[in-house]
């Protein structure tokens, strides 16, 4: 069967608006929403801990003396651009100096140095990383607060995310761009 030239422009239309129907849209692609990923904030550099109880007389007692010296021959360069917690996990009675002590001697070579735990020292360092962020980039905008990834994210990372956009943000979600549980609205009753 030979088709005549405009039953020929009819099936070729009829295919074409079949083709455009079939055409797959990437919506999320075209919003104006903006994903703001938290690993990028993910602290870098090795987290240690600086243990009083290997500087104290029997694990229990610090002797300022002893302390001093011990303290004197230590390997501060191991500690070069490391990020420090320094805390004690004996339960021994230590002076606040001491602190002060092992602070001066790790202040020239260490990245970041806190009294407190790894995690604790991760969470300071998540923060100070978040407080660099201009918020003005995110300012009327609709932002969404990147839920998975490839890294644990702290819950502190996204309260304290969450008081920062909220000041300027058109609207702040979770989730995915695809796939959002809203968070905030501005101009609007809390959701």
């Amino acid at each position: 069967m030979t088709l005549t030239s405009k039953e020929n422009d009819n099936c070729n239309f009829t295919g074409r608006k079949k083709i455009m129907e079939d055409t797959i849209v990437n919506k999320v692609a075209q919003s104006t929403i903006l994903t703001l990923n938290l690993e990028r904030f993910y602290p870098g550099g090795e987290i240690v801990v600086f243990d009083l109880k290997n500087y104290l007389y029997m694990e229990l007692i610090l002797k300022e003396k002893e302390f001093r010296e011990s303290l004197k021959s230590v390997d501060w360069s191991a500690y070069q651009e490391k990020n420090v917690a320094i805390g004690c996990s004996a339960d021994a009675i230590i002076p606040l100096w001491a602190y002060m002590l092992i602070t001066a001697y790790l202040q020239p070579v260490a990245k970041e140095i806190i009294y407190g735990s790894k995690e604790e020292l991760f969470n300071i360092i998540f923060l100070k990383n978040i407080w660099k962020t201009d918020v003005k980039e995110f300012d009327g905008k609709r932002v969404v607060v990147k839920g998975c990834g490839d890294k644990k994210i702290p819950e502190i990372a996204f309260v304290e995310i969450t008081k920062m956009l909220r000041p300027v943000a058109k609207s702040i979600m979770y989730g995915e761009p695809c796939s959002t549980v809203p968070i905030f609205k501005q101009n609007s009753k809390m959701i």
